[in-house]
């Protein structure tokens, strides 16, 4: 099966990619190299550095026999959209209508697609399911959802096949600290380095921390099956920012208290998605909990 992964060599897109391979698929990777790095591409994929916006994206599809797109290439910068909502509105919403034509014109089977947990805002209720209202809080949670919108009428014009994904906090193997910013990848960084990590706030504050390989079985999984379907993917569980250095500080050899400073305007304070309908539509499950996802994620990085 040839897929064609968008993103797929930044943090999330590049895992998936490593996943599809090693399950013996042909992959095609597409990213213009704006956050994505070259040494995360898997040899074993084709690479085309283009951007999504491109009318030359047509070639890719003209090459190849893409079956299945999974589309996670976006602006991901929730402060970088607040400041340029052009340029955020342009990457997630055109760049997913480019790549809904392309997937229209050259008869794929079905499209994959990252969405987010900032589709919902700050929750009514706790864990947030997928019929929570949509109350997004920044341009980049109006243009994830935005473009599933434009997925289902794709699905109801063209008869292309769909699975929705809306992550939560998701954290692992390069997540790049400076550039997508996860509190555990900006955390593991400092404390490696035996820095005191900063807190925002009390630490009290709560997530919904899921690591990279449980999305990366969820996109697997939704290869053959779930079809026409929106789920969240998370582990429902709700961590605060104190246990996370807590952790942290387990898994390390030394231990480092953390700087608390003044709590930052906008920021949800609890957060955690429900999972059920991943676990009864795709048979999904999450493998990790947040302390062993941290033995991984700071095995990865002290490599």
């Amino acid at each position: 099966m040839e897929v064609l992964v968008t993103g797929g060599a930044g943090f999330i897109g590049s895992n998936i990619v490593d996943g599809l391979i090693k399950e013996g698929h042909k992959v095609i990777v597409v990213d213009n190299l704006s956050t994505g790095k070259k040494e995360n591409l898997n040899e074993k994929a084709e690479f085309y550095q283009f951007d999504i916006r491109d009318q030359e994206l047509e070639k890719v599809f003209e090459e190849n026999n893409i079956i299945h797109v999974i589309h996670h290439a976006a602006q991901i910068d929730v402060q970088h959209s607040i400041k340029d909502p052009l340029f955020d509105a342009q990457n997630n919403i055109l760049g997913t209508i480019n790549v809904l034509e392309m997937a229209k014109e050259y008869e794929v089977e079905k499209i994959i697609y990252a969405s987010s947990a900032a589709v919902y805002g700050e929750p009514d209720y706790l864990p947030v399911d997928e019929e929570h209202p949509i109350k997004a809080m920044s341009p980049y949670g109006i243009t994830k959802h935005t473009p599933e919108h434009y997925i289902k009428m794709y699905s109801e014009l063209y008869d292309l096949k769909y699975t929705i994904f809306r992550y939560s906090n998701v954290y692992g193997p390069r997540q790049d600290p400076k550039g997508e910013g996860g509190v555990v990848s900006i955390f593991v960084d400092k404390m490696l380095a035996e820095e005191r990590p900063v807190i925002f706030g009390d630490g009290e504050q709560t997530r919904d921390f899921i690591h990279v390989y449980d999305i990366v079985k969820a996109n697997l999984l939704a290869l053959e099956k779930g079809d026409n379907i929106l789920v969240n993917i998370s582990t429902e569980s709700r961590d605060s920012v104190n246990d996370l250095v807590d952790y942290l500080n387990e898994v390390l050899p030394y231990s480092l208290e953390a700087i608390n400073e003044e709590a930052r305007k906008g920021d949800i304070l609890h957060s955690s998605l429900a999972n059920g309908k991943a676990k009864e539509l795709l048979d999904w499950s999450p493998d990790y909990d947040l302390r062993a996802g941290l033995e991984q994620t700071v095995e990865y990085y002290s490599k």
